[in-house]
């Protein structure tokens, strides 16, 4: 098992077009609507029903009370609209500390993904002198990859999540 860390990173962060922001529950309804829309969720499990999402929304704001890091609320600047979620994430029995994202499928294809998670695997080595961040991403989920491949990770073994997802692991390391 993977050792967790704990540490503190900061609340707000900001690319050219992006704000990254610790999620309040102004940004509860954007979390819950990622999770019950199809087209974004055929990746993480299928769509869930409202209350299902409500408590994922939960938890992406619990793991920053556990960890001192998480998911951040992806806020276009010039429209101050929360688009997805995107940042630093070890559940219990996870393989090593994800930097893991999610857009709203109308904001695919922008490249929202590749700024916000450019940015943070350069914060992650330089500020917070890490030295390895792994994606989990579902075989099959193009967009993911290619995000993936353009922040200069590369594909490792697989392993199986929860005992019932198999994923790929796509890492990057500064050795």
């Amino acid at each position: 098992m993977a050792e967790v860390p704990r540490m503190v990173v900061p609340a707000r962060l900001e690319t050219e077009r992006l704000v990254l922001q610790r999620p309040t529950h102004e940004h509860t309804e954007a979390l819950i609507d990622l999770a019950m829309d199809e087209r974004v969720a055929r990746t993480l499990g299928g769509a869930q029903p409202r209350e299902s999402a409500w408590r994922g929304a939960a938890q992406v704001m619990g793991h920053w009370e556990i960890r001192g890091y998480g998911l951040y609320a992806v806020i276009k600047r010039d429209t101050g609209q929360c688009v997805g979620r995107i940042g630093y994430l070890q559940p219990e029995g996870w393989p090593g500390l994800e930097l893991g994202w999610t857009l709203a499928a109308d904001h695919w294809g922008q490249g929202y993904a590749t700024e916000a998670a450019g940015f943070l695997l350069d914060y992650a080595f330089a500020d917070l002198k890490l030295s390895r961040l792994i994606s989990l991403i579902e075989p099959g989920n193009a967009r993911s990859v290619a995000v993936a491949k353009r922040i200069g990770m590369l594909l490792g073994d697989p392993v199986r999540l929860m005992d019932k997802y198999d994923v790929e692991v796509w890492s990057k390391s500064t050795d």
